[in-house]
């Protein structure tokens, strides 16, 4: 029963439905017991190769990194539950950004003064977040 990782999935796609090269993504159904989990739930997994200069860790597989995620959702194909599992962490990746950049702080005495504090970390984050769109690309652009 012993597949392959390169050839085990279907490929994985970008935002605009492209096939994200050397990405793929596949359904762990016959590899783990499920039997104790909630009815429904299921485990998918993404592979690709990390981005160079990215440390590699313990757990990529024949140069491949493979990051799982668990679902519920019945809807949907593999491919679009991926791509929605790697915008919801870019998001989360955001907010951390915003929090790095003051947004954990409320630095000043007054609730105005808090309050255009927040506007200009809201510009900051925006700023950078419109220069990675528009200055870079590949992987760049996706920190």
């Amino acid at each position: 029963m012993k597949r392959s990782v390169r050839r085990a999935g279907i490929a994985a796609i970008d935002a605009e439905q492209v096939v994200r090269d050397g990405a793929r993504v596949a359904e762990a159904a016959g590899i783990l017991e499920f039997s104790s989990w909630p009815k429904g739930m299921r485990v998918n997994v993404e592979m690709e190769r990390p981005r160079p200069g990215a440390q590699l860790r313990f757990t990529d597989s024949n140069g491949l990194r493979l990051t799982a995620f668990v679902t519920n959702t019945v809807r949907g194909n593999l491919q679009n539950l991926e791509l929605r599992h790697r915008r919801r962490a870019r998001r989360e990746d955001r907010i951390r950004n915003a929090k790095d950049t003051g947004l954990a702080n409320f630095p000043l005495h007054g609730f105005d003064q808090n309050r255009i504090w927040l506007m200009i970390v809201q510009l900051a984050v925006e700023l950078t977040t419109w220069t990675q769109m528009l200055a870079f690309t590949g992987h760049d652009a996706r920190q």
